[in-house]
This record gives structure tokens, sequence and C-alpha cells, in this order.
């Protein structure tokens, strides 16, 4: 539980519990005076001798509040405490107040008896305001770090999810990669090699960017054509990369790797059964803070049978909706012979 007074912890709040004490005060002295016929003397005493000192003792209240909550007592000892500590409060308030009228006014005793009883009712109203603004505060306090709570709460959700949907892309990637690297180590150790080194990159990269969720385009697309560098020493000429990106593209933000499972569903679907050149076309624009991206593959239809989305599309939709709140950023078509995903990616 957090003590801490909340004039203190919110300057703002103190500044206007000064600014409507200072009106009290001039209310207080003005309608004295000029209403009642009092002694201007006399109201200035007064008002600085009650309404001024129990702003300040007033304040004290909160940490009443604080210590008597319905999770440590029960109602009957909170409202036990509330008298005690009213009576306690009244009786120092109007003892401060005796003593600063006695000291700036020389003719306040008949006052003093007269308008003692109505300051004593006076003195308790003043201390239940108190308690009805303190409650109000601390529920106001409550209530606004439950939100924060429930923020950071979200946000580690949001995180684990995320990191969840990472730790399918980068197995599933890998084990496609080592798959090409075995079938290349007895016909073409050299590629295999090579294909190695290409892999090890990409995995220094994955490893990189794990705790980030979004990259500069550039990098995501570098890091693909490292990933396609890699299927074209397996697949050869039947794998045909074609970028078409507009410059103005390559500072934009993007989640990292979720371009990743396109270009293996392309391969999958649409290469590696293919006895003709595959063209693998990605496509970038950027209009009205939207950067969009476009992966067309060519495929025949007669050599696989797809049925709805496959793990890494689903993978990429639930990305962008953890991501975005927006599932609908990625469209795809397909036509039986051409197989397209566009991305949208937001900028604000």
């Amino acid at each position: 539980m957090d003590f801490k007074h909340p004039f203190i912890s919110n300057s703002r709040l103190a500044l206007y519990y000064i600014l409507a004490w200072l009106a009290i005060l001039l209310g207080s002295v003005l309608l004295k005076w000029l209403a009642y016929g009092f002694d201007p003397g006399m109201a200035v005493a007064e008002a600085f001798a009650l309404p001024f000192t129990f702003a300040i003792i007033g304040a004290s209240i909160w940490y009443v509040i604080k210590y008597s909550t319905l999770e440590n007592y029960s109602p009957g000892r909170i409202i036990l405490s509330h008298l005690i500590a009213a009576t306690i409060i009244v009786f120092i308030w109007l003892y401060l107040g005796v003593v600063i009228i006695k000291l700036l006014h020389p003719y306040s005793e008949q006052w003093i008896d007269n308008n003692l009883a109505a300051n004593i009712f006076g003195g308790y109203m003043l201390y239940l305001t108190y308690v009805i603004f303190f409650y109000a505060v601390n529920y106001y306090q409550g209530f606004k770090e439950k939100l924060r709570n429930e923020g950071k709460l979200k946000s580690l959700v949001k995180e684990a999810e995320l990191h969840a949907l990472k730790s399918q892309i980068n197995p599933h990637f890998l084990f496609n990669s080592l798959n090409s690297i075995s079938s290349l180590t007895m016909t073409d150790p050299a590629k295999a090699q090579e294909m190695v080194i290409n892999l090890s990159s990409l995995m220094r990269y994955s490893l990189k960017h794990d705790q980030i969720d979004k990259v500069p385009f550039s990098e995501e697309l570098n890091n693909n054509k490292l990933y396609l560098q890699i299927e074209k020493v397996r697949f050869g000429k039947k794998l045909n990369p074609v970028f078409e990106i507009d410059e103005n593209c390559l500072d934009a933000l993007i989640p990292n790797m979720i371009l990743q499972p396109l270009y293996e569903n392309a391969i999958k679907y649409g290469v590696y059964e293919a006895t003709e050149p595959v063209e693998i076309a990605t496509r970038t624009s950027c209009q009205n803070d939207v950067l969009e991206i476009t992966i067309t593959n060519n495929y025949d239809p007669n050599s696989i049978s797809k049925k709805g989305e496959g793990i890494g599309l689903r993978n990429i939709r639930d990305r962008l909706q953890i991501i975005y709140n927006n599932p609908l950023l990625m469209k795809v078509e397909d036509n039986k012979k051409e197989f397209k995903v566009t991305l949208a990616i937001p900028q604000k």
C-alpha cells in the first residue's frame, strides 16, 4: 500500500487545494465583515485562526483514511477510528484557533465563548468533508493503479503471445533449411557449405531481433534475400526471386520475421514440386502511412492441393492481430495458377 500523500505526489491537486482554501478565507472575511458587521480585524483573525488552521491540520486526515480501510478493519472499527481522530483534530484545531485569535485580536474572549459550540460542530463537519474528499482521492488513485496494472498485464500477455508465435517460426525455418543442406551434403558439398554459412547469418539475425517487435523494412528485406539465396543454392534455376522495391519504403517499420513464412510457403507450394521455373515476386508501395507488401508466386495447380491457410499464414494473421489489433491487414488471393499475399503494415 502506498501511503504517499496525494498533495506530494500530485502537485496539481495541491495547487487546487491551496486555491480553494484561499477562496474560502477571502470569502469568510468578506462575509463576516460586510454581511454580519464583524470588526475587520476580528474577521481576519478568525479566518486565520479557524479556516487557515484547519486547512493545514485537515491534510493529515489522509493518513487516517489510508490506515483505516475495509481491507484491514471492520466498518464499526473504521467509524470508531474516525470518531477518535475527529475529536483529537477538532480539539487541536480549536485550541490553536483560540491561541491565534487571542494573539491577533485583544477583544476576542466574548467571541470565543459565544461561538464555541458552533465551532465544535463545524469542526466535525469539516472533518466529514475531508473524509469524503480523501476517500474519493483514494478511490481514484486505486482506480488509476488498477488501470496501470491491467495495462502492464496486457503488455506481458501480448509479449508472451508474440514470443510463442516467433518460437513457431524459427524451428520451422531451421528444419526446412537443414533439410535443404542435408540434400546437398552428398551431391554438392561446396553448395552445402555455402548454405551453412548463409544459415548462420540468418539465425544470428533471428536471435538479434528476437526481443524487438519491429525493424526497418530494409533489414527484414535483406534477411529474406539471404534466405532466398540459401534456397537458390538448392533449387537453382527453378527458383527465380524478383524484387520491385520502392526505395521510399525502406525505412518503414515492419514486424520482424513476418515475411519469412510467406517465402517458405511460396517455395513449399510453388517451387518444390515445379518442373518449370517459378517466379517469387516481391513488390512494395508506401501510401497514406501504410507500407504495402505483395508477394506473388506461380504454381502448378495439379501438383498440390491446398486446404485453407497453413500454420505460416495463420501465424502472420495472429501477429498482425496482436501488434495492430487488426487481423484484416493480410489479404490472400489464389486464382489456381498464382498465389498472392498482400500485407498492409500501418506506420502510425
